[in-house]
């Protein structure tokens, strides 16, 4: 098993996101994806439209964390400055890559051709790589390990799928669901209890009420089957010993 825990942040860019109009699901999908690479994301935050405040954002996170993403405002409107501040914070300057440009013509070539607004996807900071495509050509940006990428989930998609594989990890975090009508109040003791039996584990606890009735739906994470295993099966086994039966796999 290896024991380095490689961990990584998610800057989340756009007025948008924060007025409500529209709403992120690249968190639950970055997250998902980074825990099949071996890799866990441990801070997300959400900034503005404002230089300044994607410029902190991106230092303080990279900073403390392996990798760093960023989502959104890499268009080709005047608002998307992403390209500007992330250079401004590794303190470089900005550059169209040939590479960009050149597929930036050959996807707009039929489509009313390469305009000046459009060529501003091909800026990249200094240095950067490009993580290619596949849905509109734009592609996504690599800076060491700053990741700078779409804000539409269906193109941050196909972006992470081009760099499965890409990113050094550590082992990927296998979970399994028990779920139990209960409070989890009245189990707090029993979790922990069983959480700290298994050196290795870790029990998240998510509560809902439904029919009527207070339930709990309880996530075992490891990075190690036998610990899963282990602590999933102790987890039923002391639930179903208080008097609350077990459901393995959860209550959907």
């Amino acid at each position: 098993m290896n024991e380095r825990i490689w961990t990584a942040a998610l800057v989340v860019i756009g007025d948008e996101i924060l007025s409500g109009r529209t709403q992120d699901k690249n968190i639950a999908q970055l997250a998902s994806w980074l825990n099949v690479q071996g890799i866990r994301l441990r801070e997300v935050r959400v900034v503005p439209d404002v230089e300044d405040a994607i410029v902190e954002a991106v230092n303080q996170l990279r900073a403390r964390n392996d990798y760093l993403f960023t989502t959104g405002g890499i268009g080709p409107t005047h608002d998307d400055i992403t390209v500007d501040a992330v250079a401004k914070a590794l303190g470089v300057g900005v550059i169209v890559h040939p590479e960009a440009r050149a597929v930036l013509e050959a996807y707009y070539e039929t489509r009313g051709g390469l305009n000046d607004m459009r060529l501003r996807m091909a800026r990249v900071p200094e240095g950067a790589e490009l993580i290619p495509n596949r849905y509109s050509g734009a592609p996504g940006i690599r800076c060491g390990t700053v990741f700078v990428m779409a804000g539409v989930p269906a193109i941050t998609a196909g972006m992470l799928d081009a760099l499965t594989g890409t990113l050094e990890g550590g082992d990927p975090v296998l979970s399994m669901q028990v779920g139990c009508w209960v409070a989890e109040s009245e189990i707090a003791d029993l979790l922990s209890a069983t959480e700290r039996t298994h050196d290795g584990s870790q029990i998240g606890s998510y509560p809902f009420f439904r029919e009527g009735r207070v339930g709990c739906n309880f996530v075992v994470r490891s990075t190690s089957q036998d610990v899963l295993d282990a602590c999933a099966a102790d987890l039923a086994e002391r639930l179903e010993a208080g008097g609350w039966p077990a459901i393995v796999g959860g209550i959907s």
